[in-house]
This record gives C-alpha cells, structure tokens and sequence, in this order.
C-alpha cells in the first residue's frame, strides 16, 4: 500500500522498523482475504437495498452506494479483521458502515466524502466491537488467533513472530494508526480523521507503535526463542491468547 503523504517515519531506523509492521500487517491482510466472499456480501447488500432503504428523494443514491461498496467493500473488510481479529464480525461491521451510509446519503452525496465517513465507521464500530469483548463481568467473545505470519524478513530486521507480537499488544488507538498507516496507506490527514482525533495524535501513537516495535526487537535479539517442540500445546509462536 502506498504511504504518499506521511512523515511519521522519518528516521532510517523507523523507516527499517515500519517494513517490518508492513509486511507483518500484508501477510495478516492476506489471510483474512481468503476467509470471505465478496460476490456473496455484495449480494446480502443489495438484498438489503432492495427491502429496507426508504424511498428519498435521491433515487441515484442505491446505485452509488452499492458502487462504493463494490469497489471498498474488500480493503475493508480486511481493515475491520485487522482491527477486530474475527472476520465475521469484521462483515457485520462492513455492513453496519455501509448500511448507514444509505441512510446519511443525503447529506453527504459525494463519493470522496462518504469513503472517509466508511472509514471512519469502520474504526468506531471496531471500537465498539472491543469495548463489549472486554466488558467486566460480561461474557467476552473469543478472540481467535493471529494468522500465520510471513517468512521471516532480510537480517538486521525484527523478526516476524517478535514484530506479531508487538502489534497484537499495541494499545488500541497505537493499533488503528498503524494500521491506517501501513495497511491503508493513509495520509495522517486521512488517518486524523477516520480516527476522530489530530495529526499532531496520529504522529504520536504512530511514534509509540514504532518504538514498541523497537523495543520488542530489541528483546528479541536479546533473548532469541526457544525452538518448540511439535507436539508444543501451545500453537503458534505468538503464545496465548489476548484480549485487547
């Protein structure tokens, strides 16, 4: 994804950093990719167009909308599982999104406009989908674990497993940046505002989550992990699971 437009990784050091959240965050996307059919959420949309959205007076509003959705409905998608870690539920908010879209139409009636009002539902709903995992004393969901990394990338770079975990614990608004940053390829102005908050906050937790990383690297080189065993009941190199 292209990052035309950021500064928040200005240093060579940052800059070796962010390849790595880069790569990490595309084999993630590329694995949640497979696990939803496009064709079939188009459809489920347009079935619902068809049923609830109220007569108005824009009648070009349904088409365009569902053109939006053909084109965004992928990439977002795969933003919401990144954020959210179940796909599932990553549709539904893609869903969410799109079906108050319909219902704001008017008042936004322009294509560039309503892409940045589908972000930032998409970020807000995720929120709202994590808020409730971690309600106390209610009954979180499961969050499922990471997708398998890809392989481990050039030397002098983090490795992938250390570079995994150090996204998967970021706290949640260090997460959204970086992955507006380095799976959508936002400009800060864009990331500003899908997350509701200032350029001067996205170059912030877009600066903690590199230096997580940093620090993550900087432990793994330090204390390299111990090779599991097969029959390891753990499962993965990431270790248990986490709730955000």
């Amino acid at each position: 994804m292209s990052t035309t437009g950021n500064d928040t990784a200005s240093t060579r050091e940052d800059k070796l950093l962010a390849r790595v959240y880069q790569q990490v965050i595309d084999a993630q996307a590329a694995q949640y990719a497979t696990a939803y059919d496009a064709a079939a959420g188009l459809a489920r949309f347009t079935g619902w167009l068809k049923h609830h959205a109220p007569a108005g007076p824009e009648p070009d509003a349904d088409p365009m909308v569902a053109q939006l959705y053909a084109q965004h409905y992928r990439p977002l998608v795969r933003l919401a599982a990144l954020l959210v870690r179940d796909t599932a539920t990553a549709e539904d908010v893609v869903q969410d999104a799109f079906a108050a879209l319909r219902g704001g139409w008017q008042r936004l009636g322009d294509t560039e406009k309503a892409l940045a009002y589908l972000r930032q539902a998409v970020v807000n709903r995720s929120r709202s989908v994590l808020r409730h995992r971690t309600v106390p004393g209610g009954n979180p969901q499961q969050v499922p674990p990471e997708p398998p990394g890809a392989e481990p990338g050039p030397p002098g770079l983090p490795d992938q497993p250390a570079a995994r975990a150090a996204l998967r614990d970021l706290p949640g608004r260090q997460r959204e940046a970086i992955m507006l940053r380095y799976y959508s390829g936002l400009s800060e102005q864009e990331i500003a505002a899908a997350m509701g908050i200032s350029r001067g906050a996205v170059k912030s937790h877009t600066a903690r989550g590199l230096a997580a990383l940093r620090a993550a690297a900087e432990q793994a080189s330090s204390h390299p992990a111990r090779p599991r065993d097969s029959d390891d009941p753990r499962g993965s190199d990431d270790g248990g699971s986490r709730h955000d």
